[in-house]
């Protein structure tokens, strides 16, 4: 007695949002859009892309409407994933960042309590990104853009950058990404502020007090 297996179709993702974890496979010879979840897909240790090619099986949510389940990315749109995410540059900055706080800290030009807070926050908003995205995968209440933006300018920005690249959360929003970049400024140049004389007043009352 043999055992029918279920048939495979193929198309390319012409639609994802990655922040809500679904879009859209359009078969080929174009017919109609079918509608994919992230976690239909068989490997997750690559996110889906706009052009990714997969092939997938045909099923059917409750109201009869087309999904596809488990799906497998094509070699060339894997190797296509693989050379669009970005990470390491973002990574780099962020410790880059960090390591310069440090340096001046030993010279003695900021106290510990700075660096402290910069890896503190940044671990925090790190956080913050990370179940903002899995609420958004999950339908569950998002963490507001402003608390992550109010995060990224006390401080957490480093985290902030290598989570938007890492998570690949809040990276193509153009809005969210231009008050992100305005938050990342005014922080550094509160930051330069407290090498001023004034800046080095208030340092000073720091370590006394």
């Amino acid at each position: 007695m043999s055992v029918q297996s279920t048939p495979r179709y193929q198309g390319k993702i012409t639609s994802w949002k990655d922040e809500q974890g679904f879009g859209f496979i359009t078969p080929n010879g174009n017919g109609p859009a079918i509608f994919v979840h992230v976690k239909s897909f068989s490997d997750r240790s690559n996110r889906p892309l706009t052009g990714n090619v997969v092939t997938y099986e045909l099923t059917t949510n409750e109201r009869g409407q087309p999904r596809a389940a488990n799906v497998a990315f094509v070699r060339a749109g894997r190797a296509r994933q693989a050379t669009a995410r970005p990470g390491t540059k973002s990574v780099t900055i962020a410790a880059g960042f960090l390591a310069l706080i440090g340096i001046a800290v030993l010279a003695g030009k900021l106290p510990a309590l700075v660096l402290g807070a910069y890896i503190c926050l940044s671990v925090m908003t790190f956080i913050a990104y990370a179940a903002d995205k899995s609420a958004a995968q999950d339908g569950r209440w998002r963490t507001p853009e402003s608390t992550l933006h109010m995060l990224s300018l006390a401080g957490g920005w480093p985290g902030a950058l290598v989570a938007q690249q890492v998570l690949r959360h809040k990276s193509k929003k153009a809005s969210f990404r231009r008050a992100f970049w305005l938050t990342l400024l005014v922080n550094c140049g509160a930051l330069c502020w407290l090498f001023s004389a004034s800046g080095a007043a208030l340092l000073h009352l720091l370590r006394t007090g």
